[in-house]
């Protein structure tokens, strides 16, 4: 698996009682097909994973590969607190058919990793899953860095494809993209930096703004690819807005918030995680509505 182009970690929507809707999932699939996306990712830091059982990251991860009926790719969070439940969830994640799964490093006692006791955990989770693992690393939510020395290192066993990196460090993102191998894939974790990702050689992006703008994400990506700068340059500067209200400001509830705003299902956010109030959800509209304008008027 080439991991390209644009994904969106999508929400996981739940009804008034907090309960897993796939019949919701369904109708944001079918939206989401008719978009150039490239893939999903169930149950990562947008899906809400750490909120979700078990027993409910399998039911998301079968839906979501039976709803995408393999017109995208589908790459699973199988991110648990130990090295053999992470494994179990992965080859449950590549029993139902998703393509990847993506992995955060352990945390819990971030204090006790040194590049060996990462490079053991990877690797016996490589070792042991059928399908190919994708890196994640996002420090602000597990206070735990890879550097790029490490993921050189992770990036020498052939069943770790690739990383989504949500650092928001060019500087590493650069050093990744120069210190691994060309087969190995660097994702930007966010659209706010985006463009920038891919000067330096990454190739592609996972990025929440994509659940409700990907046309524009992957124009960004066509338009570098093709050497038009200036129209990237446009998009990606007027992107960073809707971007970051749905990310770094709002979170999860901004998303699910955006969502609504844009006709899909968003949905509450599972407590403790609480949804926005009116008057943010106001202003999540006029900023979803400024980009809107532009996109469509032009640009």
């Amino acid at each position: 698996m080439k991991l390209e182009g644009i994904f969106a970690p999508i929400p996981t929507p739940f009804d008034d009682n907090y309960e897993l809707d796939l019949n919701a999932l369904k109708k944001n699939m079918d939206y989401w097909l008719t978009t150039p996306l490239d893939g999903i990712v169930a149950a990562g830091s947008n899906g809400e994973w750490p909120l979700l059982t078990y027993e409910e990251k399998i039911k998301l991860f079968e839906a979501c590969v039976k709803y995408a009926g393999g017109k995208v790719k589908v790459i699973a969070g199988t991110h648990c607190p130990s090295t053999q439940e992470t494994i179990a969830l992965s080859k449950e994640a590549a029993r139902v058919g998703c393509d990847a799964v993506l992995v955060l490093p352990p945390h819990y006692y971030k204090g006790q990793n040194t590049q060996e006791s990462l490079k053991r955990y990877f690797f016996e989770l490589a070792d042991n899953t059928p399908i190919p693992v994708v890196l994640y690393n996002m420090p602000a939510n597990t206070g735990f860095n890879m550097d790029h020395k490490t993921v050189k290192t992770l990036s020498e066993h052939p069943n770790i494809i690739g990383i989504k990196d949500s650092s928001a460090d060019i500087v590493q993102i650069c050093q990744i993209c120069k210190n691994t191998p060309s087969d190995f894939n660097v994702f930007a974790g966010s659209g706010s930096y985006f463009l920038p990702s891919l000067a330096v050689g990454c190739s592609g992006g996972t990025m929440a703004v994509a659940n409700i703008f990907a046309k524009p994400c992957k124009e960004i990506f066509e338009h570098f690819n093709n050497g038009d700068i200036k129209n990237a340059q446009k998009i990606q500067l007027a992107l960073v807005d809707i971007n970051q209200a749905v990310t770094k400001r709002y979170g999860v509830p901004g998303l699910k918030a955006a969502m609504e705003i844009a006709g899909l299902y968003g949905g509450p956010p599972r407590p403790p995680l609480l949804p926005v109030s009116k008057e943010i959800r106001e202003e999540i509209k006029g900023i979803y509505n400024d980009f809107k304008n532009f996109y469509e008027g032009g640009k």
